[in-house]
């Protein structure tokens, strides 16, 4: 052993002494203080209950149940995942009651759409609508009709449903859908989308890819990675995901230069992506 050596281990071992002795002064002196204080309430603004947050955050529960602070874990921890739903709250003040009403525009394009084209069914409404811009369920479509008097196609197919739908194409139908992670970074809270896909009948996951900016480059480079000859999607028909607009380039990319049919769920239906959303 060479002489530095013996210096290195000496400073190290005064140095975790010195720090020892800090922490076991100051769980002496949060111990005291919280006799002091017996039931008394401590009443803290937002800044510090912000600041205990992201310090007890980074200690974690077990050090923190050690530490003996004036505070318990549970109730840093709570700080800390109210500051984050604080940052992803979009709510206005304004209440919002029911669900928004279609717009009129809409609705004279569904009957003018009936009225010229009289075998055509709601599906094949909805599709016309989807080509000038208006992207609304077929449910919707056969509502419209049923408001305005309107009957319906003497030979308007059953649409199939959703069970049937899964079942005809089991083999080869996946799922893809966005999650966030919240990272404390030297410049703060940030926020890491990660896009996942799953194999439905397997249940196999991918990670696709994990970015601070979802924007149409990134996504059109992870869906060129993912229809590869030897990506996840290689032997997919079918790609279920929802609305929004991160997807647009990916549902674009798949239309123009892959054989993968992308399907959209209807808006705030969860349940249709049971199996990814279990997952997450």
């Amino acid at each position: 052993m060479q002489p530095w050596h013996l210096l290195v281990y000496a400073l190290t071992s005064w140095w975790n002494r010195e720090q020892q002795l800090a922490i076991e002064y100051l769980k002496t002196e949060n111990s005291i203080l919280r006799d002091k204080l017996g039931k008394k309430r401590v009443l803290l603004n937002d800044n510090e209950r912000r600041r205990l947050a992201v310090k007890g955050k980074q200690l974690g529960r077990k050090l923190l149940s050690e530490l003996g602070a004036i505070f318990t874990p549970d109730t840093i921890l709570r700080w800390h995942r109210e500051l984050i739903s604080r940052k992803w709250n979009y709510t206005s003040n304004k209440p919002r009651v029911g669900r928004p009403r279609i717009r009129q525009v809409i609705v004279e394009q569904i009957q003018r759409f009936a009225k010229e084209n009289p075998t055509w069914g709601a599906d094949r409404i909805q599709g016309a609508l989807s080509n000038v811009g208006f992207h609304i369920t077929d449910t919707t479509v056969r509502n419209v009709l049923k408001s305005n008097g309107i009957e319906p196609a003497p030979d308007r197919p059953t649409s199939m449903s959703w069970e049937t739908f899964l079942k005809a194409h089991w083999e080869a139908i996946f799922a893809v859908d966005f999650t966030t992670v919240e990272v404390w970074t030297k410049t703060g809270l940030t926020t890491f989308y990660v896009m996942v896909v799953m194999e439905l009948k397997s249940r196999r996951v991918e990670i696709a890819g994990i970015t601070t900016n979802p924007n149409g480059d990134w996504v059109k480079q992870v869906t060129r990675n993912l229809t590869g000859s030897d990506g996840f999607l290689e032997n997919a028909t079918h790609l279920i995901l929802d609305r929004d607009t991160c997807f647009q380039p990916l549902r674009s990319f798949l239309k123009e230069q892959s054989d993968v049919e992308p399907v959209l769920l209807p808006p705030k239906s969860p349940n249709m992506n049971a199996y990814l959303e279990r997952f997450m």
